[in-house]
């Protein structure tokens, strides 16, 4: 008896990375087609410009969150650690060159201690997740969430002790602005940045053991993987990569407001994690997947800035959720076929599908309410033809389920 391989079709179509490809060029299509201002097509480098910075960005701290995903745990503190870092970076620039500081003209040794200095304390931050977690003994979810607090907390109060009672730090060095905000420069730090992360969980024995430990930890200290030690690594790993992230937006930014900067951030991350086929159940997740996460969800947004025009950043929130639950649905694994899986067949899935057809309803209105070719009833027609396509797919759920009791 042989086992046949799978074709070339098949594996790629397997792949997250690849369906990630298709999704990606069906969202720009798309927003070629509804975008009236053709800004793809008119100003084409600009708009990947766009893109490739937002990408970078998120993608810093997001591969630092999807490592710690795929060892098994969890951090929600990426916004506030960003937050922090950029306010950590401005007061030792104070620090360390007051009078530099006040003229505009940074000294560079004192630019490389505070980068050094800022990244110093993220691993700091990282070591304490860690200790918390496996010393103190609480969950990932509850020690993250205590410094998500925390951190801001932290960063408000600093800001106005270094800056006499002003409430953000502004950035003080135009050029060294210009060098740190430079897209090309970030680019390609981002890039071997992605590299050494790639090459550590996919070519080297912590990788193996990361994913191991994210996979089944009992089973991974029984085979005598340190654990604890893996697990400050990742946790160093994802505050060091938002440190980073924390000093680009310092510059990108041109002031650090710990009180707003980078709020909502770890959401991001974590979504873009899921997306790029991470398991929130540890063991399973790429670096490539991770990247291509951030550039489908970034591009996603963009899409929507595109499409909405003002005011689109109101419904940022609400797309990201919404790709964070398509995203976890169609990547379960080992959950069986999608086709045979049953939404709506009790009636909890019954209750379900007048809600989800008036969300999409307003969600129609609130996308397309202010284009020339809209009229209110498109919204409720849209509404319907989903609630009535749902209770055609709650109707065959129902009798497959009866069909496979009798």
């Amino acid at each position: 008896m042989t086992n046949e391989s799978p074709s070339l079709v098949g594996r790629l179509w397997s792949s997250v990375e690849f369906k990630l490809i298709l999704s990606w060029l069906l969202v720009v299509i798309a927003t070629m087609a509804l975008d009236t201002n053709h800004t793809y097509w008119n100003a084409s480098a600009d708009s990947a410009q766009l893109i490739l910075r937002q990408t970078v960005l998120l993608g810093f701290f997001a591969l630092g969150s999807a490592i710690i995903i795929i060892s098994g745990g969890i951090d929600l503190s990426s916004g506030s650690v960003i937050a922090m870092s950029a306010t950590v970076f401005g007061s030792l620039m104070i620090v360390l060159d007051p009078e530099g500081f006040k003229s505009g003209h940074v000294s560079t040794t004192a630019v490389i201690l505070g980068i050094a200095g800022t990244l110093l304390v993220g691993a700091m931050v990282g070591t304490l997740h860690a200790w918390l977690i496996t010393s103190v003994g609480l969950p990932p979810f509850v020690a993250t969430l205590a410094t998500l607090v925390g951190l801001r907390s932290f960063s408000r109060g600093l800001t106005p002790t270094l800056t006499g009672g002003k409430s953000q730090i502004d950035f003080p060095d135009a050029n060294l602005r210009d060098a740190l905000k430079d897209v090309t420069t970030i680019t390609i730090v981002f890039a071997v940045f992605a590299v050494l992360l790639w090459f550590l969980m996919s070519r080297t024995v912590i990788g193996r053991h990361l994913q191991a430990m994210g996979g089944n930890e009992q089973a991974a200290k029984l085979s005598g993987i340190r654990t604890d030690r893996l697990k400050w690594l990742a946790y160093v790993l994802g505050a060091v990569s938002a440190s980073i992230v924390g000093i680009i937006s310092f510059a990108d930014n041109g002031s650090a407001k710990p009180d707003i900067m980078a709020r909502g951030y770890e959401l991001n991350a974590i979504a873009a994690s899921v997306i790029g086929g991470c398991s929130l159940q540890g063991g399973i997740g790429t670096i490539p997947g991770t990247i291509l996460g951030c550039l489908f969800l970034r591009t996603i947004i963009d899409a929507v800035q595109k499409i909405v025009g003002a005011g689109a950043d109101v419904f940022e929130g609400m797309i990201v959720g919404i790709v964070v639950v398509v995203a976890v649905t169609f990547s379960q694994r080992g959950g069986g076929k999608l086709v045979g899986k049953k939404y709506f067949s009790n009636e909890i899935g019954w209750s379900v599908i007048p809600t989800l057809g008036l969300l999409s309803g307003l969600s129609y209105l609130l996308f397309f309410g202010k284009r020339e070719w809209y009229a209110p009833y498109q919204a409720v027609v849209f509404g319907l033809v989903v609630i009535g396509a749902l209770v055609v797919r709650a109707v065959l759920e129902s009798r497959t389920k009866l069909s496979g009791r009798s």
